[in-house]
């Protein structure tokens, strides 16, 4: 009982750290001029990560790369199937040709890239550094790309992030002590959190990689869930798809770029992750480009199809994790029949919505 109490105490930090650190910084980078487009696409997309980076740098710190790991990849499944799942379901999704055109791709390019880079069984500091320096390109890219941006989308960015505080003397001590608060809870309960995992790994006698996967991926995606959820029930369905987008490229350059420079001797990888988890994150971010592409939506139908695919993915690791019989029957249930029906489903949407705009002038 008091394993789950720090691991809910630590799930409860993690939260509002990034809240307080999203809240002091993006009002800091207002009062000093900067667009409210780049605070969204930048401080705000990067700063709901920011649990996912406190959990995996401490995890990697501490010797339990299966959590670091885990907590990576877990949280982009988690964030394209469930969230994007979930809002799609409150209101199908608007999808920019932004994203399709080189988001998307990218996230699917650095996907690749954590399984060649951990191929041997290990990223290595110099390989961590090179996807540290793919999250500074990125974001310069960001800056520059956020004033081609179209008005509308400029002003939904404004709606959300362009509140301006006044400036006061007060005001500036403010907004630094909000950024502070968040990074001590941040690292408060990054420590909390990854001590309860591992208890609650050993007490169940699973992987701290499953663990990783499930508990401490979801809990640290808690910012994103809001974040997306909220942006799609005010109507404001650009960020809620690039918020996610965005953290995922995020995770993957910086979370475990940084991570693995920080772990002494690079980060392990384990063959598990490689051969199974590490694959569906790639298959799940393809996904997105036949979704994202028809019609430039994501479509309730195919929120729930994202969400359905989640559920079968978490029962699936129970069921291994448990060595439940049952899991060789529902691995040829899926590999057999769900997912190539679902390939030939979106490869024929993805087909017919470019002939359409073939045939369009």
């Amino acid at each position: 009982m008091m394993t789950l109490l720090w691991l809910a105490m630590g799930l409860v930090c993690l939260v509002v750290g990034a809240e307080y650190l999203v809240r002091g910084a993006s009002r800091l980078a207002t009062m000093m001029g900067i667009s409210p487009l780049v605070v969204g696409l930048t401080i705000v997309a990067f700063g709901t990560s920011a649990p996912e980076l406190a959990v995996s740098i401490q995890s990697g710190l501490e010797g339990q790369a299966g959590i670091a790991v885990g907590n990576v990849v877990g949280s982009n499944i988690f964030n394209v199937l469930f969230i994007l799942g979930v809002s799609a379901l409150i209101v199908p999704l608007v999808v920019s040709q932004q994203l399709v055109r080189f988001d998307v791709p990218l996230m699917i390019a650095v996907s690749l890239l954590v399984l060649m880079f951990g191929w041997d069984g290990r990223i290595s500091f110099f390989e961590g550094a090179l996807l540290f320096a793919g999250i500074l390109a990125y974001t310069v890219f960001l800056f520059v790309q956020s004033r081609r941006e179209t008005k509308a989308v400029q002003s939904e960015y404004e709606q959300e992030f362009g509140q301006k505080e006044p400036v006061t003397p007060a005001s500036l001590p403010r907004n630094l002590l909000f950024i502070v608060a968040g990074l001590a809870l941040l690292i408060l309960g990054s420590r909390l959190l990854v001590g309860s995992a591992v208890e609650i790994a050993h007490y169940f006698g699973v992987s701290d990689l499953v663990i990783g996967l499930t508990i401490v991926a979801a809990g640290t995606s808690l910012p994103e869930v809001v974040t997306s959820i909220v942006a799609a029930l005010r109507g404001e369905r650009d960020i809620a798809v690039g918020n996610v987008v965005g953290s995922n490229i995020f995770n993957i350059l910086c979370v475990l770029g940084l991570t693995s420079m920080v772990t002494p001797g690079g980060l392990e990888v384990s063959a598990t992750a490689l051969q199974f988890d590490i694959p569906v994150m790639i298959a799940v971010a393809i996904a997105c480009l036949p979704i994202f592409f028809t019609g430039y939506t994501i479509a309730r139908w195919e929120g729930a199809l994202f969400l359905a695919f989640y559920i079968g993915y978490t029962t699936w690791l129970i069921l291994q994790a448990t060595s439940n019989p049952l899991q060789s029957q529902f691995s040829a249930a899926l590999i057999g029949f769900v997912l190539p029906l679902t390939a030939i489903t979106l490869a024929v949407l993805a087909l017919r919505a470019w002939r359409l705009q073939r045939t369009q002038p």
